[in-house]
């Protein structure tokens, strides 16, 4: 009975045309409404999808807070590295043509090996008669020419003229070949070794040479980047690397496979990788602009090596420009630095200034006769404090400061004499060349 009245209800709904008529009206106009709305959507996407994006990136930076500035930050150093190397690969395109491989040949005795019949022996004695051999011979058989050593080099004018280390072409009686960067050869000759700084000059025939523009050594700050270019170990010919200037105002003693050794002071030091090879090559900034000349590698060390400032070579490369040779200021003196240590050992009264001070040997004079400073009436144990009122210290060397000063210029000295100070006048005169 109740299934019956609910079914008559319904059919009464259902068949009611008014019902059906409204219905139809309804369903239209959603649809006409739907219709509106998405095409207001559509026809102002731009807007909205700025809008909604907006609040989007404005809710992301509130929830990241700092993260966000980590994010940003990581982006600015990834395009700082990517700019780095721009300014590597630009500046080695640039400089490559000018680095040079020195080759080092020499003509070695050549040996042979022979057998001598009036040399046999028989270790066994009586007890193996007969049991005779001979041991084999060596002798000369004339020379050989082979290369024993190498270097690095670069042109600093088009006509040829190369800087590299003194201790590469330092020996007379070797054959010096230049390699440059287009694979062809070409005999060098040496036009001056400097016989203070370990620094030559070597020259090539031919014009039209790319070279180096040198910089500003002075101007140097621990931290910046430097390029390291070089003929590494002797073997793999114009080798990049690069680091920064990891210290400034070093004084080493640089020794080589001879034997021989030097003290070098005010050079530049790096974690460019510098190899035995290395020695003459350039030490770049990035601006292609050549700040020292690669010089020593710490022994049994990792990324430390030295180059000599620029601006102490300069003066020899115009030199050989003007005279053919390197004409520089030289005092005439052997001293040991002072500081606090020597001060409380040799109870000085003074813990700065050079001590005049005799070599090891009776031909090391403490001042050699003839020179600015016997001339000047320096002797022996004398006490140099400072030069021109510049006082000699860590930073300041004697020889620094002269190197900087010209043939014939009167410095002024104050030194320490017996226990008084006082002020002498020298004229500097040009060093004899070695």
């Amino acid at each position: 009975m109740q299934e019956t009245k609910i079914t008559k209800f319904i059919n009464r709904i259902f068949l009611n045309k008014n019902f059906w008529l409204t219905f139809f009206v309804s369903l239209l106009s959603v649809v006409l409404i739907l219709a509106l709305g998405l095409g207001l959507v559509w026809h102002y996407r731009a807007s909205v999808f700025g809008y909604f994006a907006k609040e989007y990136l404005q809710d992301a930076q509130d929830d990241l807070g700092r993260d966000a500035k980590g994010v940003a930050e990581k982006v600015v150093e990834k395009q700082s590295i990517f700019s780095q190397d721009s300014f590597v690969i630009d500046t080695v395109k640039k400089t490559n043509p000018a680095v040079v491989s020195i080759i080092i040949s020499q003509e070695v005795p050549k040996y042979e090996t022979y057998i001598d019949p009036n040399l046999q022996t028989n270790p066994f004695g009586d007890l193996f008669p007969g049991f005779n051999f001979s041991i084999p011979q060596y002798r000369q058989n004339g020379t050989e020419k082979k290369e024993i050593g190498g270097g690095s080099g670069f042109f600093v004018s088009s006509d040829g003229l190369i800087v590299t280390n003194k201790h590469v072409v330092d020996q007379k009686n070797a054959e010096y070949t230049v390699f440059t960067n287009d694979g062809k050869k070409h005999a060098a000759k040496v036009v001056a070794r400097d016989p203070i700084l370990d620094i030559a000059l070597i020259k090539i025939e031919g014009s039209g040479f790319t070279y180096l523009t040198l910089g500003d050594s002075d101007k140097l700050q621990v931290g910046q980047s430097v390029i390291a270019i070089g003929n590494a170990l002797a073997e793999y010919r114009n080798t990049v690397s690069v680091g920064v200037v990891s210290g400034l105002s070093r004084s080493i003693t640089a020794g080589d496979n001879s034997g021989k050794s030097e003290t070098l002071d005010h050079v530049i030091q790096t974690d460019a990788a510098i190899n035995p090879g290395n020695s003459g090559g350039p030490l770049l900034n990035l601006r292609g602009e050549v700040i020292g000349v690669n010089v020593a590698v710490a022994q049994g060390s990792q990324s430390i090596g030295f180059a000599l400032p620029i601006n102490s070579v300069k003066s020899v490369v115009e030199s050989v420009k003007s005279t053919g040779k390197i004409v520089r200021p030289y005092l005439g003196i052997r001293y040991v630095a002072i500081n606090a240590e020597m001060k409380d050992k040799n109870n000085l009264t003074v813990d700065y200034g050079v001590l005049v001070k005799a070599g090891a040997t009776e031909s090391e004079l403490a001042v050699i006769p003839g020179s600015p400073a016997d001339k000047a009436g320096i002797v022996e144990n004398d006490i140099i404090l400072e030069i021109d009122g510049v006082k000699l210290e860590e930073k300041t060397s004697l020889s620094s400061i002269i190197r900087e000063k010209k043939i014939g210029q009167v410095v002024s000295l104050k030194i320490l004499h017996k226990g008084t100070e006082k002020t002498i006048p020298v004229t500097l005169e040009a060093a004899k060349d070695n």
